[in-house]
C-alpha cells in the first residue's frame, strides 16, 4: 500500500516508522511519503493561511499551495493504482466517524492520501475540486476538535496498515480483536496472563480448564457483558438471528432482548438463574 501525507509539521508523522508500522516500512509493505504543504507556497514567509471571508476567529488554509500539493502527489501514481486514483482522506470534525469498518474498507485500497488541516482548517473548495477527480473521504476520529488533523493520520493510518497481510505476525488475532467482523463488532473480552493470583485478584478458573469450548463460552459471554454496559449503541446493531440460546440469556441479564425488528432494545432486567 502507498500511503501520502500532506501536512506542514512532517514530523508529526515520525511514530509510523516505529514498531510493527516501521517493520512494514522496511519490508516494503507499505510506502509512506510525506510532504511538507510548505514547500509549495511561493512568499518569503511561506504562507498557507489567510482571514477567513465572511468573518470569524482564526485563520484559514488557503487552496492555491494545497492544490498545487496534491497535483504533484496525484501526477505520481503508484503501479497498480485504482483507476479512479486514490482515495483522498481529509480530517475533519464534520467528517464521518472513523470505525474498523472503515479501516477494513481503506486496507483494502491500494492508495490513500492524507490532507492534514490546521488552524480552522482547508478553504472548502479544495475537497469540492478534488471530489470531481478523486474520491474524497473527510473522516473524524470523534465528536471533540483537535489542532490539526496529523493526529487523526496517525490513527487512521495504523488502524489500516495493520490490517495488511504481513504487518502483523499472528493474523488470527485480529479477528479476535474489539470491533472485529468475524467477533459481531463486540468489545473484547478480559484478558489475563500469568501469575495466576496477583494483589489477591485470581485468573478466571475457566481459563486454565483446558476445555477449548468452554473458554470459548465464557469470552464469549464476557464481551456481550462488556459491551452491553460499556457500549449499549453496539448491541442495539447486534442482529438477533446470530445470537444463540446463550448469547440471548446473557443480554436479557444485561436487560437487552429481541425488539421485534431483528435487532435489540432495552427490556426489564431479568434474574439470573
Amino acid at each position: 500500500m502507498r500511503v501520502d501525507v500532506v501536512t506542514i509539521f512532517p514530523g508529526y508523522l515520525q511514530p509510523l516508522s516505529l514498531s510493527l508500522l516501521g517493520r512494514a516500512r522496511a519490508d516494503g509493505l507499505l510506502d509512506l511519503r510525506v510532504h511538507d504543504l510548505r514547500e509549495h507556497t511561493h512568499d518569503r514567509h511561506r504562507t498557507v493561511d489567510d482571514t477567513p471571508y465572511g468573518g470569524g476567529a482564526g485563520m484559514l488554509m488557503r487552496p492555491e499551495p494545497w492544490g498545487e500539493a496534491l497535483d504533484a502527489v496525484l501526477a505520481d501514481p503508484p503501479p497498480g493504482a485504482h483507476p479512479q486514483g486514490p482515495v483522498l482522506l481529509v480530517p475533519s470534525p464534520a467528517g464521518e466517524v472513523f470505525r474498523q469498518a472503515g479501516a477494513v474498507e481503506l486496507a483494502a485500497e491500494p492508495w490513500l492520501v492524507f490532507a492534514c488541516g490546521r488552524y480552522e482548517g482547508i478553504d472548502a473548495r479544495v475537497v469540492q475540486h478534488y471530489a470531481d477527480r478523486v474520491r474524497v473521504r473527510e473522516v473524524s476520529l470523534g465528536d471533540y476538535v483537535l489542532n490539526g488533523g496529523e493526529v487523526a493520520v496517525l490513527v487512521v493510518v495504523e488502524a489500516v496498515a495493520r490490517l495488511l497481510p504481513g504487518v502483523v505476525g499472528n493474523a488470527a488475532s485480529i479477528e479476535e480483536e474489539s470491533h472485529a467482523a468475524a467477533h459481531d463488532g463486540l468489545l473484547e473480552a478480559p484478558a489475563y496472563t500469568k501469575p495466576p493470583t496477583w494483589r489477591g485478584l485470581d485468573v478466571p478458573a475457566v481459563l486454565s480448564s483446558g476445555h477449548h469450548g468452554l473458554v470459548a463460552r465464557w469470552r464469549r459471554d464476557e464481551a456481550l457483558r462488556r459491551t452491553a454496559r460499556r457500549r449499549p449503541d453496539i448491541v442495539a446493531g447486534l442482529d438477533v438471528a446470530a445470537c444463540d440460546g446463550a448469547d440471548l440469556r446473557v443480554l436479557a441479564e444485561e436487560g437487552w432482548a429481541p425488539d421485534g425488528s431483528g435487532r435489540f432494545g432495552p427490556a426489564a432486567r431479568a434474574v439470573a438463574d
